[in-house]
């Protein structure tokens, strides 16, 4: 009989912890999750604001390793931030908002293109992470960007513009009650970016609480990796 999907859902994949070492040399933690067949492609997830408790294990990243893997065929990176700590350990160094956090970033994409040899490899940022993707993840391999509640906290116009004519996809999520940027100013703000597509997400709020606002996310970010693989269920 079948049983919907729960918050603590746990669906079959290969689960990797690594340690990662950056070039100014600090020590990452994270976890691979990968397919165990059936690959469609992969996501390099940069989490929110440590400093207001985001980490790898944020409830939607999370989710994504316990789910994509099997239901959509998507290999699932998460890793923490220098100085962010969470359930599965501890990366070294400080929180530097977005700055050192660079060699964080280019680091992981050298791990997930060159270590792993995973192919397709979107990066998924959210909040404090999506300024992260847009500043940070320029790695020509990078398929494209899929943002979460993107605040531009700290990207630069000049940032909108690298992407811009770099002409590569960035999708963003943008709630409609967003605590920071809703999808109004959004598509202002973000119109140095011409081919961003901004989905505006109806009822959403900036954390994605909730299960029915997971599921949007997961199948967005599937919808642009796998769409083959959809709808995905609702019950396992």
């Amino acid at each position: 009989m079948l049983q919907p999907v729960r918050p603590s859902t746990v669906l079959p994949a290969l689960r990797t912890p690594f340690i990662v070492t950056t070039s100014d040399g600090q020590t990452l933690i994270g976890e691979s999750a990968a397919p165990l067949d059936g690959y469609t492609g992969a996501i390099l997830c940069l989490h929110p604001l440590p400093t207001a408790g985001g980490m790898m294990d944020s409830h939607v990243y999370k989710k994504a390793a316990n789910r994509l893997p099997d239901m959509a065929g998507i290999a699932v990176v998460r890793f923490n931030t220098r100085g962010t700590i969470s359930e599965a350990g501890s990366s070294t160094g400080t929180f530097d908002n977005g700055g050192l956090e660079k060699f964080d970033v280019e680091a992981m994409m050298t791990y997930c293109l060159d270590t792993l040899k995973l192919e397709n490899v979107w990066v998924v940022g959210w909040s404090f992470g999506t300024d992260l993707a847009l500043r940070h993840a320029k790695d020509p391999r990078i398929t494209g960007l899929i943002l979460l509640s993107p605040p531009l906290r700290t990207s630069e116009v000049s940032d909108l513009e690298y992407w811009a004519k770099d002409g590569r996809r960035v999708i963003a999520l943008v709630p409609e009650f967003d605590d920071y940027l809703q999808p109004p100013e959004a598509i202002e703000r973000f119109k140095p970016l011409t081919q961003i597509e901004i989905i505006p997400v109806a009822g959403a709020k900036h954390l994605w609480v909730g299960e029915p606002a997971v599921h949007t996310v997961l199948s967005e970010i599937t919808k642009v990796i796998a769409p083959e693989r959809l709808p995905l269920p609702t019950e396992i």
